[in-house]
């Protein structure tokens, strides 16, 4: 499992943008196309909406993956 925190004053993170700053894709294009094709799930269900607001708490998991997103404290 990874961690992700939410920098200072964000409230959210779009999963496209997760997918890429956890470096499990190379290009936006590819997370639109990984989301769009149903192999990213979030809080344990499949989620094809790329710009998905993930928030505090969340996790998301792809390809062998799993990603916790905290809110900074």
């Amino acid at each position: 499992m990874s961690d992700f925190t939410l920098r200072s004053g964000e409230e959210f993170i779009k999963l496209g943008q997760l997918l890429k700053a956890m470096r499990l894709v190379d290009e936006g294009s590819d997370a639109k196309f990984v989301i769009a094709d149903g192999q990213v799930k979030v809080n344990g269900e499949v989620c094809t909406m790329r710009g998905k607001k993930i928030h505090d708490s969340e996790t998301v998991e792809y390809n062998g993956e799993v990603i916790h997103v905290h809110q900074r404290a």
